[in-house]
């Protein structure tokens, strides 16, 4: 078996598909946060309900993440939203056989790890796991050598994709794509490199796969995580080691709404086609 940095098994080992489509589950507020409506089964009930439609359509994972919490935290989100992340993350996970995976935004991996052994789940996505980066919420530091630690002392295969340059995000002055998916590959042993572009549900610059493949090593798993649309998956699915989709597959192409059952299949018969 294939290893990679992190000493967990290869992506196309875990995922059994050579580039993995893993679906967005937006959950609804989550209790702390301003938009609350004071009902852990409505957010059970609307995730459960996407899962639902994500794996009957045929993607290959599900992501979860605490998309409703806005304002959204920085480093750190206080224990009621841990909370309410493991309860969804792990009705999500009990239900369904492929990978699940958790998003604690904005930043926050060791809750992240957390969630995802409490509940059950595979791998976790990390907005900034090295370095730092300027965002609405302030300045957000990785916490690489932190996270790994926890993971080990976890003792449980959570693999970790890391953003780099994350969306919604300036980085520091001097800072270049290359260095920085560098610096998460090699010196953060991420599991995964996660390219993005600007903001969510905008596409990745079309150059960025090519410029990370000339620096970095074969072994290197580079996903796309935003932007990807039913018209560009197929293309995208040639060049990525992974897709993360989310507001391709809601109502209206809108991040935050609803999985839509209509979208969903639309997207992956497109997939399909280039397959």
């Amino acid at each position: 078996m294939t290893n990679i940095p992190g000493g967990i098994p290869a992506p196309e080992d875990f995922w059994r598909v050579s580039c993995p489509v893993v679906g967005m589950i937006h959950l609804l507020a989550l209790p702390g946060s301003p938009r609350y409506e004071r009902s852990m089964d409505q957010i059970l009930d609307k995730a459960l309900e996407e899962a639902g439609v994500l794996v009957e359509e045929g993607l290959d994972g599900i992501l979860v993440e605490n998309y409703g919490d806005i304002p959204f935290m920085g480093n750190r989100v206080p224990p009621e939203t841990v909370a309410g992340m493991a309860v969804s993350v792990r009705e999500v996970a009990r239900n369904h056989s492929i990978p699940v995976g958790v998003n604690v935004l904005r930043n926050d991996a060791e809750a992240a790890l957390a969630v995802a052994v409490a509940a059950g789940a595979d791998f976790i996505r990390v907005n900034v796991h090295t370095g730092t980066m300027f965002t609405d919420q302030g300045m957000l530091e990785g916490r690489a050598a932190s996270t790994l630690r926890k993971r080990e002392s976890l003792g449980h295969p959570v693999q970790i994709l890391a953003d780099v340059m994350v969306k919604h995000a300036t980085p520091p002055d001097g800072a270049t794509l290359e260095a920085v998916a560098k610096d998460t590959w090699l010196r953060g042993m991420a599991d995964g490199l996660i390219l993005t572009g600007d903001a969510t549900g905008q596409p990745v610059c079309a150059d960025a796969i090519g410029r990370l493949r000339q620096v970095l090593p074969d072994l290197a798993r580079i996903w796309v995580g935003s932007g990807v649309t039913s018209e560009t998956a197929g293309r995208l699915a040639q060049v990525a080691d992974g897709i993360i989709v989310g507001s391709a597959l809601q109502l209206n192409g809108t991040a935050g709404t609803k999985v839509e059952r209509s979208r969903v299949r639309a997207f992956m018969d497109a997939l399909n086609r280039s397959r």
